[in-house]
């Protein structure tokens, strides 16, 4: 089962699978695909950013229609719509959290839902503690039942209460967070989108420790340019997608420098290249997935 988030873009996204230590490489188009695809969740069904796969066993092809699971119903600001959305977070119950840039808000979503109900922001746009500009990511803390949120435009990370919240408190400041996901111990790890760097906190840390970059803007393999979204195995190696080299790079704990794992090779739609990858995953295999825009 994996347990963080992979995080998709939807213009004519597409998932590239990136078969570890093969060179293997085969794309799947995704339709409705947004910023993210999500978990295997217990029964091996694939959640993907408003839309359902299934995956009954693990030869068998991808189904290439999806179950719409949220929004659907045109852009819009009602509690049955989306606007831009962003970052996505399922939890075991399979409830659906939305980032939802344009509407400044993160919208809950049960499962067999028609309409999503508020549960951060939604306030306009803003930067009071009650406000959300330009939310990007979000994921759930379960030891203290809250939302982590990237407020992207405010440049802050955000907690905020799974129940009940009418406003929020700010765990990390001056941060451009675009993506951050947490590991089994705690950790929350955080893509500084101006500064090129992946940062871990460990629970009360308010500093916290440069992980993967943090070296300049730059192609070298101690480098990010414009790192987007994080994933972190077991082993805490951290993947970091690029839009800046069009590559994935994989950090292993304590490592001055990355290796790449997928791409690398130029923008292209070559099955060796990717082109803005956004969301990153990797399966108990070794499985690279990257959603490739």
């Amino acid at each position: 089962m994996l347990t963080n988030e992979l995080k998709n873009r939807t213009d004519q996204a597409e998932i590239v699978y990136f078969k570890h230590p093969t060179t293997h490489y085969i794309h799947r188009p995704l339709w409705m695909l947004y910023w993210r695809m999500l978990i295997h969740t217990p029964n091996n069904s694939l959640v993907s950013a408003f839309s359902l796969w299934t995956d009954t066993h693990k030869n068998s092809k991808r189904q290439q229609c999806g179950i719409t699971v949220a929004g659907g119903n045109r852009q819009g600001n009602g509690i049955n719509q989306l606007s831009n959305p962003c970052g996505l977070y399922v939890d075991n119950g399979q409830t659906i959290y939305v980032a939802e840039w344009s509407n400044h808000r993160i919208m809950e979503w049960k499962r067999g839902a028609t309409s999503g109900q508020v549960v951060a922001g939604g306030n306009g746009q803003g930067s009071g503690d009650h406000q959300l500009d330009n939310p990007q990511d979000v994921i759930i803390d379960k030891e203290r039942d809250s939302l982590i949120i990237c407020d992207y435009s405010n440049r802050r990370v955000v907690r905020w209460p799974r129940r009940n919240g009418t406003s929020g408190e700010t765990i990390i400041s001056n941060i451009s967070c675009w993506g951050l996901t947490m590991d089994e111990n705690g950790s929350l790890y955080v893509t500084a989108y101006g500064k090129d760097e992946v940062r871990r906190y460990r629970r009360g840390e308010s500093q916290g420790t440069v992980v993967a970059g943090g070296n300049g803007y730059g192609n070298r393999l101690d480098q990010l340019s414009c790192p987007q979204y994080v994933f972190v195995d077991r082993d805490h190696s951290v993947y970091v997608s690029e839009w800046g080299n069009d590559r994935v790079m994989k950090w292993m704990e304590g490592a001055k420098q990355g290796i790449v794992v997928a791409g690398g090779q130029g923008k292209g739609n070559d099955l060796t290249q990717l082109s803005y990858p956004q969301g990153v995953v990797v399966d108990q295999l070794g499985t690279v997935y990257v959603a490739d825009r």
